[in-house]
Order: C-alpha cells, then sequence, then structure tokens
C-alpha cells in the first residue's frame, strides 16, 4: 500500500511518516499543498493524507481538485481545527475521514486501515456485547440506535473489554496494552477513562456495565437489576 502524506509541519510529518514505513507503507511526504496536488493526481497512491492548512494551496482545496480530476484515492484529513463546520467542509468536499490534531499514531493507523476496508468494500468491522455495537471503522459505540463518538484511549479501552466480555483485565495488563510498557502516564489515568465509558454507556442505556473489582482490575459484564 502507498501512502502520500502532506503537512507543512516538517518535523511531525518526518516523524509521521517514519511510524508508516514501519506499519509496512509505503509513504511518500511532501511539505505543501502544491506538491500534494501535483503527487497525489498521478493516480499512484492507495491513501492520501492532507493537512487543511497549508501553504501554497491548502487541503480541502488540493481534495476538491482531486477529485475533479477524478482521483478516487481515499483521502484522510489533518487539522488543528475542531469546529464542525471545518469537518463538514471537508467531508462535503470529498474526504472519507477527519482527524483532529493532536492525535494518537495508533488512531491514525486505524483510521487508514479502516477506509481502505471501505473502499475495498468489506463490511465495517464491529465487536458485540450485550445490546452494544462497537464500530472499529468509524471509532463508535452503538445502543438501541443511538451512537456516541469515542475518543482514541477509550475505542482502545472499549474495543479490549468488548474483545474479552466476562473476564477481569488488570490495571497493570491495560496500562501495557493501551498505553505502553515505558509510558511515565500514572495508574490512576484507567479510573478516568473508565469513569468516561461508564457515563457514556448511561447515556446509552446499555445492559451492559463496567464493573472495578478492588485490587484486581476491571471487566465488562451483564447489567443485573
Amino acid at each position: 500500500m502507498r501512502i502520500l502524506l502532506a503537512d507543512d509541519e516538517k518535523d511531525l510529518t518526518d516523524a509521521i511518516s517514519a511510524i508508516l514505513r514501519h506499519s509496512g507503507y509505503d509513504t511518500d511526504a511532501v511539505y505543501d499543498g502544491g506538491d500534494a496536488l501535483r503527487r497525489g493526481q498521478s493516480g499512484n497512491y492507495d491513501c492520501i493524507i492532507l493537512d487543511i492548512m497549508m501553504p501554497k494551496m491548502d487541503g480541502v482545496q488540493v481534495l476538491k481538485n482531486l477529485r475533479a480530476r477524478g482521483i478516487t484515492a481515499p483521502v484522510i484529513l489533518l487539522t488543528a481545527k475542531s469546529e464542525l463546520e471545518d469537518r463538514l467542509i471537508g467531508l462535503d468536499s470529498g474526504a472519507d475521514d477527519y482527524i483532529t490534531k493532536p492525535f494518537e499514531t495508533a488512531e491514525l493507523l486505524a483510521r487508514i486501515r479502516a477506509v481502505l476496508r471501505r473502499r475495498s468494500g468489506e463490511k465495517p468491522d464491529t465487536l458485540t456485547f450485550c445490546d452494544m455495537v462497537l464500530n472499529r471503522s468509524a471509532f463508535e459505540l452503538s445502543c438501541g440506535g443511538k451512537t456516541v463518538p469515542l475518543g482514541g484511549k477509550e475505542f482502545r479501552l472499549m474495543e479490549t473489554f468488548m474483545s474479552r466480555p466476562r473476564r477481569v483485565i488488570s490495571a497493570e495488563t491495560l496500562m501495557d496494552e493501551i498505553w505502553g510498557w515505558d509510558s511515565d502516564t500514572e495508574m490512576n489515568v484507567i479510573w478516568v477513562y473508565v469513569s468516561n465509558l461508564r457515563k457514556k454507556m448511561r447515556e446509552l442505556g446499555a445492559s451492559a456495565e463496567l464493573k472495578a473489582k478492588r485490587g484486581v482490575g476491571y471487566s465488562l459484564e451483564e447489567k443485573h437489576e
């Protein structure tokens, strides 16, 4: 798979490029909209990642020009902007996904895999437990017709629980798998994220709950009235 990455933050772009190459993607990096358009219109890329704010031509203009030239490769927009209007402009211009800076590289890699799966016609990758559905492509948790978005760490935490339902998972295991064994993050951050997930599950009216066993860990269980 070949990826074009365009962002005027050179150090960040080079760092992301190195991670993408390490993950098995043949990656070309450019640092302005003009070069992004020239490279992108070649039709040689399986996925294009564009920062919105770039010199010479912004990412949305590049995207519109690529679509006008018949380039159908999936496009992910990167931006520091989080306003709904900016997202809608990008998506209405033909973007396949949108990710706001700062982001975790694990989330970017997941979104790349998701747009590639969608483009190849595969069904969204989902996990289910009780009446909840976790959409791995959209980073969303659904239940009873309601849907809530999940942040990167929230998503990975819920994915871990839904992959191992009814099993108690230690805080140490969660820290190693999600934050990394060499992370200097305090262990109590897990409680914070579990609390956030509990709120979202209550908002959905889910018939499942996250239980804590003091000194042991957490588990995803059916809710018993």
